[in-house]
């Protein structure tokens, strides 16, 4: 299957390309992949276990950015035939929300590799929701062993 140059949104392809589940999934789209970026998505709905108030609170788009790299991740192993690994957060070195997102929006999210070794992945993310800029991270993930 050959999912570079589409986006993906069947739930069962993405679920298998990362270790979360249900009702801890914080991606429904990829994109776009390339060996150092990624670009994910997410629709909000307001049976997400983040939504508060009508709003998607801080930590789940925190969680939504490591997902995004877990998604980067999960599709390399996909080429190389291999399970998707377990991820941790392993530091958030800087994190700005700027806006939280509402209830049937959606997040588009880019993920670029900055370093990647021994299991040890160094992020930049930047979250955008109607074509605004809403968040930003860089994170450190940690593979399990």
């Amino acid at each position: 299957m050959n999912l570079l140059n589409k986006t993906i949104q069947e739930k069962s392809v993405i679920e298998n390309l990362i270790p979360q589940k249900y009702p801890f999934i914080m991606v429904d789209k990829l994109h776009h992949y390339s060996e150092t970026q990624v670009i994910t998505g997410l629709k909000v709905l307001a049976t997400n276990i983040f939504v508060k108030h009508g709003a998607f609170m801080a930590a789940g788009l925190i969680e939504h950015m490591a997902q995004s790299v877990a998604l980067h991740t999960g599709y390399q192993f996909f080429l190389k035939n291999e399970a998707a690994p377990t991820g941790y957060i392993g530091a958030i070195k800087m994190a700005n929300i700027l806006e939280l997102p509402k209830i049937d929006q959606e997040l588009t999210t880019t993920a670029t590799i900055l370093h990647e070794i021994l299991g040890v992945t160094l992020v930049q993310v930047q979250v955008e929701c109607n074509g605004a800029i809403i968040a930003t991270s860089e994170l450190k993930t940690v593979l399990a062993n």
